[in-house]
């Protein structure tokens, strides 16, 4: 990392602190304690409001934690920013409140000629799910769940979490869990946890958890023992498909949540994915015979349950004879 760019992240890093120490920086940069010295003289030089206090527990203070240099943006990064912010205008995305606003504060920052050229690309892109007839309508809820933006806070701090599970209202179910991902998935935000009581995986709607928190119970296991698991159970999968190119087009239109698609062929021309189905799941199965199908013709199976199987012929047999 150049000097320059690393004294611009190394601000940006103390500005989120009331309080920091040679050390930490070190250990954050990964560079030496004069290096470290040297970048945060050469900070306070610029200006950056710090005032240091000597002896065990001391270290530098940060006396306005809002301070940061002016963002200079080049007419590209402005159009790359708000046509990032255009493609997810029909997510539910967290922490945005008001996109609107959100939307004239970025413009706001560009020169006039910048901003003309901003507002017919606001015009003039569209991207999936917007509404042609009026560009600017929102065909989702602006807001994500609420419970989105504390899980998140928690994670970035400790993934071993309490979670209270209502699957049915006034059903309160608390799960001590390791989290291993957030992800959106067909309009609808989803966690991926480990569940420590039942030795599972699963993935829960965040639409319905509550009160989420860091877990004060000591973890049975360990990251890398957790991950060590999942890759096992997914090498022991009872369903393994194969895609053609027209499957894999469909399959990144719609999958199921946590299912990874691995290509094999040239310029992503064939892959495969593999998932392990409860068989005594029915409406699972059903689901996945549904899906299947809509994959295409193309879909060939390595290894799949009897189960579901059966109800993909009678699927096929419904069909050939309606």
């Amino acid at each position: 990392m150049k000097k320059t760019e690393r004294v611009n992240v190394i601000m940006r890093y103390i500005n989120n602190r009331a309080h920091f120490t040679i050390a930490e920086i070190q250990r954050e940069f990964k560079i030496s304690r004069a290096t470290a010295i040297r970048d945060i003289n050469e900070i306070q030089a610029m200006g950056f409001p710090l005032t240091t206090e000597l002896g065990r527990g001391g270290g530098y203070y940060v006396l306005q934690n809002q301070y940061l240099p002016a963002v200079r943006l080049t007419p590209e990064e402005l159009k790359a920013i708000l046509i990032s912010f255009i493609a997810s205008k029909n997510s539910q995305l967290p922490y945005l409140q008001n996109r609107r606003s959100i939307t004239e504060k970025l413009i706001g920052i560009a020169s006039q000629s910048q901003q003309d050229e901003l507002i017919d690309l606001n015009t003039i892109l569209l991207f999936e799910n917007t509404n042609p007839a009026n560009p600017s309508l929102l065909e989702l809820d602006d807001v994500a769940p609420s419970e989105l933006n504390q899980l998140i806070s928690l994670a970035v701090r400790d993934k071993h979490l309490r979670l209270t599970y209502e699957r049915s209202p006034g059903w309160p179910q608390l799960m001590d869990v390791f989290l291993l991902h957030i992800f959106n998935s067909n309009a609808q935000w989803l966690v991926e946890v480990y569940d420590f009581d039942t030795d599972e995986f699963c993935y829960l709607p965040v639409v319905m958890l509550r009160d989420s928190a860091i877990s004060e119970k000591k973890m049975k296991w360990s990251e890398q023992e957790i991950l060590s698991k999942k890759r096992i159970r997914a090498r022991e999968s009872n369903l393994v498909v194969k895609l053609d190119t027209t499957g894999i087009q469909r399959f990144k239109r719609m999958h199921p949540p946590g299912i990874i698609l691995s290509f094999t062929g040239m310029f992503q021309s064939s892959g495969i994915f593999n998932v392990q189905l409860d068989v005594t799941d029915v409406e699972a199965l059903a689901y996945y015979a549904d899906w299947l199908l809509f994959l295409g013709k193309g879909v060939e199976f390595e290894r799949i349950p009897d189960e579901l199987r059966v109800i993909l012929e009678e699927r096929l047999a419904n069909m050939r004879f309606s």
